[in-house]
């Protein structure tokens, strides 16, 4: 497994990316989401997209020259439209008008309607708290997941991400979860490893629990914490799906075949500004501190370093060169 520097790894994915049609702008933003992701060890949302991306953009199912059109229906509330293109584009385009308005309402609401997946949320919400702001992120997702005691695929995995910042254009504190027991891709990558899963994440095509990879791919995933991630999982998706227009999860077709409908994604972001609280920082730094005064406990994303250079599988990366050569 060789190891590859943050630097090559942007580079290489813009490189693919634009072989395959992307415009430069957008494939640079895109570069930067998996840029991250790789940088804080979330592989599933990093190159592991990449030849999906570029298959995919070869065939029209993502807009790679897409133009987000921005827009502002109430004082509180600024709207994109992605156009298909590819989630990061359109959030980078509606941001600086969301933050404006946070500023001056105290809270915002960015919406992004008719995008490609956006994979980690965490990656949006931690730009929102390095600009000062509270951000809470929420998306939807192919049809993975089945009710507490049924079978049928209704929702995605559905992610929520929440980030807090520190005062200082970093973050405290920041989570990003899948409201299923686990994302798509671990099943998949436990697939494709022969490797079992664990107990609880997943359901056979008859509803009965599974540690077989295989067979959670016939059947569904499970919620996380079963009644509590489900509701979760429907908030996300009336968020993200309802209030932007965007297609349902149980309409959505497989997000790696190469061809079909557009994704058509939503994404809904909150900002909160701190500065209407009576003391924000001071109320976090109180709960900071008794977490840190509990020997082994830590707040969400506390202490995680991006690394660099990070750890690539050989045939992995040798596809993602592969993509941007020639």
């Amino acid at each position: 497994m060789p190891d590859v520097s943050l630097d090559e790894i942007e580079a290489r994915t813009i490189a693919a990316l634009t072989r395959h049609g992307a415009a430069p702008e957008v494939a640079a933003s895109v570069a930067d989401a998996v840029r991250e992701a790789e940088a804080t060890g979330n592989r599933i949302c990093g190159l592991y997209y990449v030849e999906s991306y570029c298959r995919q953009l070869g065939t029209g199912r993502v807009q790679g020259q897409a133009v987000p059109v921005v827009t502002r229906p109430r004082p509180g509330l600024v709207a994109v439209d992605a156009a298909y293109g590819f989630a990061q584009p359109a959030f980078a385009a509606g941001f600086p008008a969301a933050l404006e308005a946070a500023r001056a309402n105290g809270v915002a609401a960015l919406t992004v309607a008719h995008s490609h997946t956006a994979t980690a949320m965490g990656y949006f919400t931690g730009q929102i708290a390095r600009a000062g702001m509270v951000g809470l992120g929420l998306t939807n997702a192919s049809p993975t997941v089945a009710a507490p005691g049924g079978r049928k695929r209704v929702i995605g995995t559905n992610p929520i991400a929440f980030s807090v910042p520190d005062g200082q254009g970093g973050v405290a504190m920041q989570f990003d979860f899948s409201t299923s027991a686990t994302a798509l891709g671990s099943i998949t990558m436990a697939a494709e490893a022969g490797e079992a899963i664990p107990e609880g994440w997943a359901v056979d095509a008859e509803g009965r629990p599974t540690t077989d990879p295989q067979a959670a791919l016939k059947g569904a995933l499970s919620s996380a914490g079963g009644y509590k991630g489900w509701g979760f999982g429907l908030m996300a998706e009336l968020l993200a799906a309802a209030m932007t227009g965007s297609v349902l999860s149980q309409n959505v077709h497989p997000l790696r075949e190469d061809s079909g409908p557009p994704h058509d994604f939503g994404q809904f972001y909150l900002l909160i500004d701190p500065a209407t609280a009576p003391d924000f920082a001071g109320a976090f730094g109180q709960i900071a501190a008794a977490v840190a005064a509990d020997e082994g406990a830590r707040l969400p994303g506390q202490g995680r370093a991006p690394r660099d250079p990070v750890g690539v599988p050989q045939d992995l990366w040798d596809t993602v060169v592969a993509l941007g050569s020639g």
